[in-house]
């Protein structure tokens, strides 16, 4: 059996939403398939071998997200800490070498966007972050090097 996925109410709202879009397109592809079907000899009918491609991708996209659903924990802001930083939680932290404040969202598998702040708990300066408090320095270990960080603040 596989490990839980933690996830926030947004996250688990965001991979449903993107089911459904999938799931649109289903219909539409099963038509490209039957007109292709109907071209002739399938063996050389590029069209029919594309949709049939297209088909088996977006399947397997819709069961990979099916898997992280079925297997996904909600992460409740009620209940997490309030003395530490968790998945979940908006953290305002200081880049120490410069003064930099930097604002990220630490989020689970497939939540992640980094044009809107939100980085994995996985990701270096995620698993940094993870357990720290206001006031700690923490160091994370960037492809560029090592990193230190003063929190400010966190909230869900």
């Amino acid at each position: 059996m596989s490990d839980l996925i933690p996830m926030t109410e947004e996250g688990m709202r965001k991979l449903r939403n993107d089911m459904a879009e999938l799931e649109k397109r289903r219909p539409e592809i099963k038509t490209a398939i039957e007109v292709a079907r109907e071209k002739g000899d399938l063996r050389e009918n590029a069209d029919y071998h594309a949709a049939r491609e297209e088909l088996a991708m977006l399947n397997a996209k819709i069961a990979q997200i099916n898997g992280m659903l079925a297997n996904s924990v909600l992460i409740d802001p009620d209940k997490a800490p309030t003395d530490r930083i968790v998945m979940g939680h908006t953290v305002t932290f200081k880049r120490v070498t410069d003064g930099r404040e930097l604002v990220r969202t630490l989020v689970g598998a497939g939540q992640e966007n980094t044009a809107e702040g939100k980085i994995l708990t996985t990701s270096p300066i995620g698993k940094a972050l993870i357990g720290a408090n206001i006031g700690d320095v923490v160091t994370a270990e960037l492809p560029a090097g090592a990193q230190e960080f003063k929190i400010i603040n966190f909230e869900f």
